[in-house]
């Protein structure tokens, strides 16, 4: 059920609220354009400014309308797993397909803290689980062996897996059961996650290029390789533009250059500094987007 190109939904504002229409208006795009599922309310979707209401209401809206045409995972991840679990809960009973879970920030668990958190979540709410592994952003990096024992609960059924280490997706790959899902959390990487067991990517760059992500996806599943790597290495550039600064601010300053949204960010993120505008502006103009 989720593979292939899944995006980190960015979550647009005008005049500090949500956009609903420009949210309505990229749902369409995205289903027009073969992705695969939306995933609101993650990293890319300024989960961590957001407040209850507004969280629940991009969920809901999000669901709204997609209208069942291709699922929707929520972000509801927290540091506090009594505010996951109440996130959670409100995901499944608006229709969310499935749940993403980032792993506690700030607190830095140990291993068995995690995977008492993670576990509690699941038991919580029956949901599908797909945990959201980024040391860069939570300060701790779920452990391959502690994949094993979260991959014997039984609706933890993937991770999006973004340490940007191949040797560890490896050995997350090699050691859980077939059936648990290895999803790239790194848009550069989604080719060759996919080449050692990955199914598909939860991504950045599919916000602005949605079906060149989702036809690499296809290529490689279909056995094109050749189609794959074109597409893998035509989007390289590209991609490196939409990290020169903390995502998400580049990818929403691209949305605004290509009329897509108002790029409205919120404090403590900030508009981009000029130089790397420039290099965002150069990367679109030569991938023919603005």
């Amino acid at each position: 059920m989720f593979k292939g190109s899944m995006v980190a939904l960015v979550t647009p504002f005008k005049n500090g609220k949500i956009d609903e229409k420009a949210l309505a208006e990229l749902v369409e795009f995205h289903i027009k354009n073969g992705t695969t599922a939306l995933v609101p309310c993650g990293t890319t979707g300024e989960s961590a400014t957001l407040n209850y209401e507004e969280h629940d209401k991009v969920i809901e809206l999000t669901i709204e309308f997609a209208n069942g045409r291709i699922p929707v995972i929520a972000g509801t991840g927290s540091n506090s797993t009594e505010e996951a679990i109440m996130l959670t809960k409100h995901a499944k009973k608006a229709g969310a397909r499935a749940s993403l879970q980032v792993s506690p920030y700030y607190n830095r668990p140990t291993q068995k803290g995690l995977y008492l958190h993670f576990k509690a979540i699941a038991e919580a709410v029956d949901i599908p689980i797909i945990l959201y592994n980024i040391a860069s952003r939570t300060g701790v990096n779920i452990e391959p062996e502690t994949f094993v024992k979260l991959a014997q609960v039984k609706n933890i059924i993937g991770v999006k897996e973004a340490s940007g280490s191949l040797e560890q997706m490896s050995r997350i790959r090699s050691l859980v059961p077939k059936d648990f899902l290895l999803i790239s959390g790194d848009d550069a990487l989604t080719l060759p996650v996919m080449s050692i067991g990955g199914v598909g990517i939860i991504s950045v760059v599919a916000n602005i290029i949605p079906r060149d992500v989702a036809d690499m996806c296809a290529a490689f599943e279909k056995g094109d390789m050749k189609k794959a790597g074109e597409l893998h290495y035509k989007m390289l550039d590209l991609i490196k533009a939409m990290f020169v600064e903390t995502n998400p601010i580049p990818v929403k300053t691209a949305m605004g250059l290509m009329k897509m949204i108002d790029p409205q960010i919120r404090l403590p993120l900030c508009e981009m500094l000029p130089e790397n505008r420039e290099k965002l502006i150069k990367a679109l103009k030569e991938y023919k987007l603005i």
